[in-house]
């Protein structure tokens, strides 16, 4: 199965038309969060990957709720965010929003550690693990060189072990 995962659109036009075409050959398309920038413009966002013809998984990133991507998403886009689903015999996994709470106030979709492992506890298996949050230690660098990744992803990944975990949030 040949997969496109990508992160952090932020409405930009121009990668999402990169996306569409490299789409292309993909048999499944995973966004792990953040199409549109500070919960404005998701429909607009969501529109630019209506080329997509793939089964396409998203999970809501900081930059959008969950209720909002479920009623941005196409049709046929399977939205994850504390849930999992099975395609092509994979099993996948996903949990969408900031962890820990981000520093960028009240527009920003974030979730406690706390709040993180009790919806991460609801995955007893997934080849698939696809998170907008990095784990801690991994890809968890911004680019003042603070590490942000959340300790609760981190054990999912220890305790669930799958064969491939996807997270963006951190540019």
């Amino acid at each position: 199965m040949k997969i496109l995962a990508f992160s952090d659109l932020h409405h930009s036009a121009s990668r999402a038309a990169a996306l569409v075409e490299a789409a292309r050959d993909a048999d499944l398309v995973i966004g792990a969060g953040d199409f549109c920038n500070a919960r404005r413009g998701l429909a607009e966002a969501m529109a630019l990957l209506e080329g997509i013809a793939a089964p396409m998984v998203v999970v809501p990133g900081n930059a959008e709720s969950d209720s909002e991507l479920r009623g941005a998403a196409r049709p046929g886009t399977e939205v994850l965010h504390g849930s999992g689903t099975e395609i092509g015999g994979l099993r996948l996994f996903g949990l969408g929003y900031g962890v820990p709470v981000t520093p960028f106030g009240t527009w920003s979709c974030d979730l406690t550690e706390a709040d993180a492992e009790t919806l991460l506890g609801r995955c007893a298996a997934a080849d698939i693990l696809i998170t907008h949050s990095p784990p801690k230690g991994v890809a968890d660098v911004t680019s003042q060189g603070i590490p942000v990744g959340s300790t609760a992803i981190h054990a999912a990944i220890e305790r669930i072990q799958p064969r491939l975990a996807v997270c963006g949030h951190i540019h």
